[in-house]
Order: C-alpha cells, then structure tokens, then sequence
C-alpha cells in the first residue's frame, strides 16, 4: 500500500496563482508544481495551484468568496537571523499586510504568518524566570537581540 501524501489547501477568492508565486519567491527552493487551469476561462485563470514551500506541499485554490483565511490558521516559519526575519517580516507585509503581535502578520492576500526566529524556542526553553516570554508577548516583529538581552536579565 501507498503512504498517503498529505498537504494544507489554502482557499483563495481568486488570486492563488498570484499568492503560490510570491509564496514561493520568499521561501528559497520552493517552487510552483502544477497549475491547474479553470476550463472554458478565456482568461486562463488557476483553479488550483500546487507548490512546494520550504519543503512542506501546499495547494492554493480560487474558491471564490464563500470562505475566507483566518488567523486560526498560520503559516509558520522559522529563521536564523533577524535579518531573515526582517527580511520575511518586510516582504509579508507589503501590499497590504498587518502586523498582528509575537511574531504574527497577515500578508496582503489573508494568508497569516508566524515569522519566528529559531533562538526563540531555545531561549524560551532555558529561561524559568520567564523574561524571554515576556519581552516576546511585548513585541510585534520578534527581535533576537532583545530576547537574549531579556534571557541574561
């Protein structure tokens, strides 16, 4: 028997050929799969798109309005540096994006994102004192430099 495959489908208006590449654009070595388009558009349109983000399989479907994405469901990703976070944070939140708290935004097309350093969860692991989790639920953008200050006390 085949191991089933398994992946997130992320429900779109109309825009999820647009979302998959600008998706794919910021996540090194992701790519656009297959492009499903809708028949008898005269414009071509996408139904469907499957990619490869940072390793992990995503659809992207043109659903229409019936549904929409909410911040009950994030994309998560996790970064060395703070300029890869700057980075991410920047691009997420042009056109249209919103900051949200600890980490959080909603990118320009609904999709919401956890941009998350990977010194968080180790300084949060080795920090009884609690500092590191709470200069991290004062923060927006997380800021590694800030939380190690906060972990030495």
């Amino acid at each position: 028997m085949t191991t089933p495959s398994v992946s997130t489908c992320l429900w779109f208006d109309n825009r999820a050929e647009e979302a998959a590449t600008f998706y794919c654009s910021l996540i090194p070595g992701s790519t656009i799969t297959q492009v499903f388009r809708q028949q008898g558009d005269p414009q071509g349109r996408a139904f469907l798109v499957e990619f490869h983000l940072g390793g992990q399989f995503y659809q992207a479907m043109n659903g229409g309005p019936h549904y929409t994405l909410s911040p009950a469901s994030s994309i998560v990703v996790q970064v060395d540096t703070q300029a890869e976070v700057d980075r991410l944070w920047d691009r997420l939140l042009a056109d249209g994006g919103q900051e949200s708290r600890c980490g959080w935004l909603t990118d320009g097309f609904g999709l919401s994102w956890q941009i998350i350093p990977r010194a968080l969860p180790r300084l949060l692991r080795t920090d009884p004192s609690g500092r590191v989790l709470q200069a991290m639920s004062r923060m927006v953008r997380i800021d590694i430099a800030a939380l190690e200050a906060a972990s030495r006390g």
